[in-house]
């Protein structure tokens, strides 16, 4: 089939900028239709188990007989969209990441068919100078020492605690258990003593306030951390240029809803009766997340392109270790699903590090737990 033969006629190619998706209008014209045809009988003929003959050897009349004009221009059609198609997006230099929604009309003998098409775009990602914006972040320190007085609010803290809890063991119900730890003076809260840390499994009451310091500064250190991370994300954010497809929006808002709907469970409670709560309708809600989603959309393409230009890729042997701890807990799991999964994650976390200058490994293999 020579390339004149091939082209599709009167082509218009539109983007949906919004929707990030192309709609292509065209027309198998007839030369291409009869050609499509032929090939869609023949087809036909090599698979029909016609009686009277071999599969294969029936006329192709008698093929055109049982199956009818309409059958076979339909295929006909369809195998001439399925193969041009392509061609004509590649042409125009559109990459698309689903297949295209198809609608044509219904083929006439002696006609071309009118078809349009449409698909969503690849996400299409313009970085800024991510090196420049991660070296500004890694450069702001946030003071994460412990003062006395945080230090002191803390044990105070953990002495209420272990009065409401001695309050609940003495028969108490556990909501004024807590207003009557609330209510005591300082100095007739419980120590804690030797006696007391002891079952905590601590050595003494100057290890355990050790440990509480320590632990406090674990805590804002992850806090900064966390700060940081958000602000050079949202920086990174606000000065790419990204365009993507309303579907990736939309696998966001399922995993924000997903997330939501599990914390409910685990409060025990239920979707309903959160919705009646909120007095909002699930579309009212979804709609709600809408920026939350567009921003996580973003922030998943941002690491993606930075991972894939900066060759980011985890270990494998620490994916599979992943996969086999993931899988004593999700032993239902699909193995590819459950690897797609992790390896993302991790990829994520990777490019996280590298944009922190973290050079901490990212997950473990089964050789970490011998040393």
């Amino acid at each position: 089939m020579s390339a004149d033969e091939k082209r599709l006629a009167n082509v218009e190619v539109m983007r949906d900028e919004k929707a990030w998706e192309v709609e292509v209008k065209a027309e198998l014209p007839l030369a291409l239709m009869e050609r499509y045809r032929a090939e869609a009988l023949k087809e036909l003929q090599k698979h029909a188990k016609l009686d009277g003959f071999r599969q294969g050897k029936a006329p192709l009349e008698r093929v055109l007989a049982v199956y009818g004009e309409g059958a076979v221009l339909r295929r006909a059609a369809e195998d001439g969209i399925q193969h041009e198609l392509p061609e004509l997006l590649a042409s125009e230099n559109l990459l698309i990441i689903e297949t295209p929604r198809v609608t044509m009309e219904e083929p006439v003998a002696g006609k071309g068919v009118r078809f349009s098409a449409r698909a969503a775009l690849a996400p299409s990602v313009t970085l800024p100078d991510y090196a420049k914006i991660a070296e500004k972040h890694r450069g702001t320190i946030e003071d994460t020492s412990v003062s006395d007085k945080e230090h002191a609010e803390a044990m105070l803290h953990l002495r209420r605690e272990r009065a409401r809890i001695d309050k609940m063991e003495q028969g108490a119900e556990p909501q004024k258990a807590l207003e009557e730890a609330r209510a005591l003076d300082e100095s007739a809260l419980p120590a804690l003593d030797d006696t007391f840390v002891q079952t905590l499994g601590y050595e003494n009451a100057e290890k355990f306030a050790e440990a509480l310091r320590a632990n406090i500064k674990t805590e804002k250190e992850i806090r900064a951390r966390e700060k940081k991370r958000a602000a050079m994300l949202d920086e990174l954010v606000e000065q790419s240029k990204i365009s993507y497809p309303k579907a990736l929006r939309e696998y966001e808002l399922d995993d924000i809803e997903a997330r939501v709907k599990d914390d409910i469970a685990r409060a025990g409670s239920n979707w309903e009766g959160y919705l009646a709560q909120v007095k909002k309708t699930r579309e009212e809600l979804r709609e709600s997340w809408t920026d939350a989603a567009d921003k996580r959309a973003k922030v998943r393409l941002i690491l993606a392109e930075i991972g894939r230009k900066e060759n980011i890729e985890p270990d494998e042997k620490a994916v599979a270790h992943e996969i086999e701890h993931a899988k004593q807990h999700y032993p239902d799991a699909n193995v590819d699903s459950l690897r797609a999964h992790i390896a993302h994650a991790m990829r994520n976390e990777m490019t996280l590090r590298f944009l922190e200058g973290n050079t901490e490994k990212v997950g473990h293999t089964a050789d970490d737990h011998q040393h």
